[in-house]
Order: C-alpha cells, then structure tokens, then sequence
C-alpha cells in the first residue's frame, strides 16, 4: 500500500499506547459536563484544567463540546493540547443518528454523518472513535436483527475511516448496548482488526451483574472507561475499585478513562457552576486515587 502523509500519521496514535505496553489514566471531557453546560468553560481551556487541576495528561474528547470543528479551531485545540502536555485519545461521538435502525436509509444517514468525526480525530491525534449502538426494538432480545444492521452499519464506518488508522469502537450506553451478549456478537460479526469495544465498567442494564458483564466484553475492548465510587447511599453494589481489580486482573494495558460525574442528593437544589466545578475536580481526583493505588501501584 503506498503510505501517505495521512496514513502514516493516522497510523501513529493507534500504535501509541499498545506499542508501549504501559498502563496510563485519560480523562473522558464529559467528567465536567455539568459545569460545561453551565458555560464555566469551553473546550479550548480544558487541557489547562487538566494540567492545573487534575495532574493528567490524556483527554478523551465529546462531540458535543466542539464549539464550530473548522480546521483553523482544531489547530488552536490541538496548540491548547500541546502547551499542556495533553495527549487526545478518543473521540466519543453522541447524537449522530440510529446505527441499528430498521431504516436503511437512516443507518446510511448515520453512517455518513459520523464521518466527520474521524477526519477531526485524525487531526487530533486521536487512536479511535466511540459510536453508539442505538435502534430497533425496545425490548431488544425480540430483535434478531439488531446485530447484523449495526454490523452493516459499522464496516460503512470503518471503509470510510481506514486511511486515518482510527479504530473504531462502541460502548457499553444503555439498552441493547449494555448487553454484552449483544457486543460480543457484534464484534465477531464485524470481524474487523479495526473494530472493539470500549468497556465502560459501570455502566450497565439496571439489575445485571456488572462484573460478570465487564468479564465478558474486556476480551474485545481498545478502550475501557473508570466509573466512580459514590457510597452506600447511591448505590450500595457498586465498587469502583473491585470493578478496576476486575480489569488489571484480567489484563487490561492501556488508557484507564475516569468518567465520573458527582452526584446529587435526591431532591437537592442543582449547585452553581462554580460549586458544580469544584465538585467535578473533586470526584475526578477519587477515581484517579483508585487507579494510582490499583493500577500504578503508587
């Protein structure tokens, strides 16, 4: 194959971290939505945030973020990205259409419409694209197609992405995606080297095992997504730390995504954005705590 300039520097960040073999901790952007959407701060500044306040160094993008994705934006990002030794990963991408839908004519639509979002993961320096799974029937057991027309969606996505060396990768979101029957058969479907799973530890089907489930879909994850400890009042069985022994015991290498978001009391008024800042920096810096001592052994 004749290597370009585009398939020689999209090829490079998916050799990043694997190449290296070595543990590291990103940030998923969407761990300060709710101060972001209170307008505290815009997209240009968060790799300060990250550097000043959080001690990181790798940020895992949201589309929603993106005030007007022009080329001249994008290069002040990717600067603002440099001048805080930040290093993007992932491009997670929210509201781009149903990949599963009956609808053929609107999974192409979805297909065409993420397109976009590789060529500025490309410019980024990202190594994946996160899409969703959403479509076809509620109760998504009953439908047996489901798999093959998220299938067929994604190796549109993946022929229009194999020049940038981007992976592409689902999560576990809710509904039928956060089934891991339906993502391992998705996967083995796709049979794609470019295609996994991004394994969000949490976020699971109310009522499944989530253990279990984590188990079952990290064999086919290129990107795994940590979820916070919020105590007995919230959710008794949930244990971040167990979930992050359930990874590094399995054998996961790589990015460890803290995507946390601080909870509020049932009831309780919405705090003011500075308040809502503060708590973010702080619930971040818990999940980080967790992976120190696990994962890094510090």
């Amino acid at each position: 194959m004749k290597m370009t300039r585009r398939t020689v520097l999209g090829a490079l960040p998916a050799l990043g971290m694997a190449a290296e073999k070595k543990q590291g901790i990103s940030l998923a952007a969407w761990s300060f939505s709710g101060s972001y959407f209170q307008g505290k701060w815009k997209l240009l500044e968060l790799p300060g945030i990250l550097r000043d306040k959080l001690g990181i160094t790798a940020l895992e993008h949201v589309n929603q973020f993106f005030e007007n994705p022009t080329l001249a934006y994008l290069g002040r990002l990717k600067k603002a990205c440099a001048d805080a030794g930040v290093q993007s990963t992932i491009l997670m991408v929210d509201n781009e259409g149903a990949t599963a839908s009956p609808d053929a004519a609107e999974r192409k639509r979805s297909a065409i419409a993420h397109r976009k979002w590789f060529d500025v993961g490309h410019e980024l320096g990202c190594y994946a694209v996160r899409c969703n799974v959403y479509g076809g029937a509620q109760d998504w057991k009953s439908d047996t197609d489901l798999v093959s027309r998220a299938a067929e969606t994604m190796l549109m996505m993946l022929d229009y992405a194999k020049e940038s060396g981007l992976d592409l990768i689902v999560e576990n979101h809710g509904g039928a995606s956060s089934d891991p029957g339906v993502l391992v058969a998705l996967v083995k479907k796709v049979n794609h080297p470019k295609f996994g799973l991004l394994c969000d530890l949490g976020n699971w089907n109310k009522g499944s095992d989530r253990y279990a489930n984590s188990r079952k879909i990290l064999p086919y994850a290129k990107g795994l997504s940590v979820k916070g400890t919020w105590g007995p009042d919230v959710d008794p069985a949930f244990d971040a730390e167990k979930l992050v022994k359930v990874a590094l015991d399995f054998g996961y290498v790589g990015w460890w995504g803290i995507e946390v978001t601080p909870r509020r009391a049932q009831g309780a008024a919405k705090r003011p954005a500075d308040e809502q800042f503060a708590e973010e920096v702080k619930t971040v810096l818990e999940a980080k705590a967790i992976i120190e001592r696990v994962v890094l052994k510090k």
